[in-house]
């Protein structure tokens, strides 16, 4: 069997989440969690481009001395991240997201243990309940697979706009239009942006408005789209915790130009931004919700976060695995808790421990 033919079979290995081929040094897969190097690689780096090449070209975009790197999403969800000489040093690098085909709903990520029960319905009443949330979290957490089982309950009358860099997102409604940016062309004109998409869905008549990545000056925009009543819009972004996230966001907002002092802005993301969830990979492969939290509003200029569940470590099994629960652990009710109470969405055994 020939390299490339080996390279296609892990395409199709279920069990592999990760691919990441160095150049000629070495390809690398992650499986259950953990990654491991393979004991064959490409001669050549003409090997690797043609890979890169085939892929690429099978979803009509490019990539060449004007565009050393690029994303594509592939039609099962599979992510494609491709960088070449001379911007990646060792030779052309491929990087592959693949996404579980099993996961179907938010069921089962409380079967693989990665939120609980009461979370998962709490979660649900979050989104009937349109609340702006933000799912944040590193590279490879599962931010986006968080996102797409929460979509199952976004009530089907309801019309979702998409917007991301590269479209990856499996949205399962009718009244559903997907929005992809566009890079310049060789002579840097026909570029579409983040911003520009966001405000153009504004006159789509969107029910809901997910965003796939927050990371640039588009933050001003999703901020200001959910102050001006499209409630229930949901982003990913990157960060380490509810209160690392919202100290980025700030700077994103920042990086727009506009000139506010911080302690507007601050108020601006207090008033707008309901729940942060924080989805993680810990140290023994698994992806955890860790965190569910409440933005509470402004004190003392600061944006006050209470947790709602937190991730309780208990130690470890004798395999290396990490014990632990998601577990209620707020102070006092959350602030929307009495509305979601008469509209029949949240009760406080919601709340019991466990």
């Amino acid at each position: 069997m020939t390299t490339y033919e080996r390279f296609k079979e892990l395409l199709k290995d279920p069990e592999i989440t990760e691919i990441m081929v160095n150049g000629t040094r070495g390809i690398f897969i992650e499986k259950f969690g953990q990654k491991k190097e393979l004991d064959f690689s490409f001669e050549n780096e003409q090997e690797v481009m043609e890979i890169i090449e085939e892929i690429f070209s099978s979803q009509g975009k490019r990539i060449d001395k004007y565009r050393p790197y690029a994303d594509v999403c592939l039609e099962d969800g599979t992510r494609v991240n491709a960088i070449i000489p001379p911007l990646a040093r060792q030779g052309p690098s491929i990087t592959i997201r693949k996404f579980s085909t099993n996961l179907k709903s938010l069921d089962d990520l409380v079967a693989n243990h990665t939120l609980t029960e009461k979370a998962a319905k709490f979660l649900i009443a979050c989104i009937k309940g349109k609340l702006n949330i933000l799912i944040s979290g590193a590279t490879g957490s599962g931010k986006t697979t968080t996102l797409e089982m929460l979509s199952y309950h976004i009530p089907e009358e309801e019309r979702i706009i998409t917007i991301e860099d590269t479209a990856e997102l499996k949205i399962h409604h009718k009244n559903l239009v997907s929005l992809e940016t566009r890079d310049p062309d060789e002579e840097g004109k026909g570029e579409v942006t983040l911003r520009h998409l966001i405000k153009n869905a504004l006159r789509m008549r969107p029910d809901r408005i997910i965003l796939g990545e927050v990371r640039g000056e588009e933050a001003l925009d999703l901020i200001q789209a959910m102050s001006t009543g499209h409630r229930g819009t949901l982003a990913v972004i990157h960060g380490n915790s509810p209160s690392e996230v919202l100290g980025r966001l700030e700077t994103l907002i920042l990086s727009s130009g506009i000139k506010l002092p911080p302690e507007e802005i601050r108020k601006m993301i207090a008033q707008t931004i309901n729940i942060v969830i924080q989805q993680e990979q810990l140290s023994d492969g698994s992806r955890k919700i860790t965190h569910i939290a409440e933005l509470r509003g402004i004190e003392r200029g600061e944006i006050v976060v209470q947790d709602i569940f937190a991730f309780k470590m208990e130690g470890k099994t004798p395999e290396g695995k990490i014990k632990g629960r998601l577990k209620s652990v707020m102070r006092m009710y959350p602030k929307f808790f009495s509305e979601f109470q008469k509209l029949g969405l949240m009760d406080e055994r919601i709340f019991s421990d466990g």
